[in-house]
């Protein structure tokens, strides 16, 4: 009997039925090593300074936590970002566990946060890319552009303090990972661990993985659905000097970004385009769908960005910050584009790797070396700081009352030399509000009222006679000042030294 052949039928593969390109890799004892070098690498050229910028919010809460006497005195400064996270709690249990100093254990988080990231990018682009040398490339870009600013959005890929964000970086990319991994549940302790360490940032992290999970079982057709998705909201109107502070945060508004920051969030889109395009002809199928998912992701979140930047009744919205969708956007475009130059034009070459991650990184330690050039570039703990603010500081910690209330410039932080170090952060003092509370301010609108009455009590601090210290000292309680030579007479300044002079006023 001869048996005619029977016709092959094609196969209708759902998403559901691909399975990613290149399989999960073992992390061997070398990987691990290559990471740590990289992790030292990192550091190196994005430098440490874990009192500066926004550690002037996140770290009272972890001192507060830790001696609650201190900060007797505006305490809503930064407490409201303490209470929506765990952040201050882990630090504080570390601290007490460990039964090290808060500067350690912020520098050994900070050692483990880029570690974990490059882990965590390691995992990632294992998932896209078959070939060592292109996974080794994107995670070393990554390593060296820790400190690339993200558009217009006032957000590096990695700061150079330990902060929230730092944490739920990395515990994003891990839940990146379990998506393509179809291990939800696992993806979603990931979110759920992201979002009491980081809330903010962790609802684009959610964004993204459903977005990616729908993909990856249902279709892009299904995700291009998410671009209806609401994005108003109805809130109480500001007060009305709210205005004010929102002026001080063009970074909030799309609309007022330069040119070159709106080229930094539509020319991803292209680039997004281009990877995943590659990707396709390459059946690299987890790249392709990860670039496809970031396409639509940006595209939720840029005409939010746009509308609530424009009419003055959604002002206060802005606050929501659409636009900081591109943080993740960011580090996965750049780990992408680092794996595709190793794989196509490093290859085995040595001296090509040394031609381009040379200069990129002496590049960018420069610009770290501008930005703060009154400090050291690492700030070891323990060390003593040539910052002449930061030792004034640091004596105010160990020779004044904990509950004493100090006044500085409103601009303290601007002031050439001070290197945007956070007094707060080091004295472990109260302080009243200043300029860069407006930051605060902007995300609670409530403490508009205060911060206003506060700030103006302070105007024109540059020609403060004794008389203006005794309308502080009756108004709020202050007794103490940061002040720059030569200082008025009639207080007595225990400090002293070319910079800065620190004063109390008699009783």
């Amino acid at each position: 009997m001869v048996y005619a052949p029977v016709p092959a039928i094609a196969s209708q593969s759902s998403p559901r039925d691909e399975c990613p390109r290149f399989p999960q890799a073992r992390t061997r004892p070398r990987d691990w090593f290559v990471l740590l070098l990289l992790t030292f690498g990192a550091l190196l050229v994005q430098g440490y300074h874990p009192w500066a910028e926004d550690a002037e919010i996140y770290l009272p809460g972890v001192e507060k936590t830790l001696h609650p006497e201190l900060f007797p005195f505006d305490t809503q400064f930064f407490q409201p970002h303490a209470h929506s996270t765990l952040f201050p709690n882990l630090i504080a249990t570390c601290v007490r566990w460990g039964h090290l100093p808060l500067s350690v254990v912020l520098f050994a988080w900070q050692i483990a946060c880029i570690f974990l990231l490059l882990l965590a990018c390691w995992q990632l682009i294992g998932r896209c890319f078959d070939d060592p040398r292109a996974r080794w490339a994107g995670v070393a870009l990554i390593a060296a552009l820790l400190t690339l600013p993200v558009a217009g959005t006032a957000l590096y890929l990695l700061d150079q303090y330990l902060n929230p964000r730092n944490l739920s970086a990395f515990v994003t990319l891990f839940a990146i990972v379990r998506v393509l991994d179809r291990k939800y549940l696992q993806a979603g302790l990931f979110l759920v661990t992201a979002a009491v360490i980081h809330p903010f940032m962790a609802a684009f992290a959610v964004c993204y993985c459903l977005l990616l999970a729908v993909g990856r079982e249902y279709g892009s057709r299904l995700v291009l659905l998410a671009c209806w998705l609401p994005f108003g909201l109805t809130l109480d109107p500001p007060p009305r000097g709210y205005h004010l502070v929102a002026a001080m945060h063009p970074f909030h508004y799309i609309t007022r970004w330069h040119w070159y920051e709106w080229l930094g969030a539509v020319a991803p889109l292209a680039i997004l385009w281009w990877f995943g395009h590659i990707a396709r002809r390459r059946a690299a199928t987890d790249l392709e769908l990860m670039c496809r998912t970031l396409i639509l992701y940006e595209l939720i979140f840029l005409p939010a960005a746009v509308i609530l930047s424009i009419p003055p009744r959604l002002e206060a919205l802005a606050r929501l910050q659409p636009m900081r969708c591109l943080y993740l956007l960011y580090l996965l475009m750049f780990l992408f584009a680092g794996a595709l130059l190793g794989e196509s034009l490093l290859k085995n070459r040595v001296w090509r790797w040394l031609v381009f991650f040379v200069p990129l990184c002496l590049g960018m330690f420069a610009a770290q070396q501008m930005l703060f050039p009154s400090d050291a570039h690492i700030e070891w703990p323990g060390a003593t700081s040539k910052n002449s603010w930061v030792r004034a500081f640091e004596w105010i910690r160990g020779h004044t009352p904990a509950d004493a209330v100090f006044a500085l410039d409103p601009n303290t932080m601007k002031i050439r030399g001070e290197d945007e170090q956070g007094f707060r952060a080091i004295a472990q003092r109260s302080r009243l509000a200043d300029n860069r509370d407006s930051g605060q301010v902007s995300m609670f609108p409530a403490l508009t009222d205060v911060w206003h009455q506060q700030v103006r009590a302070q105007q024109d601090w540059k020609t403060f006679q004794l008389a203006d210290f005794r309308r502080l000292q009756a108004q709020f309680g202050v007794t103490w000042f940061v002040l720059q030579p030569p200082g008025p007479a009639g207080l007595d300044c225990p400090y002293h030294d070319p910079v800065v002079l620190v004063c109390h006023l008699a009783e």
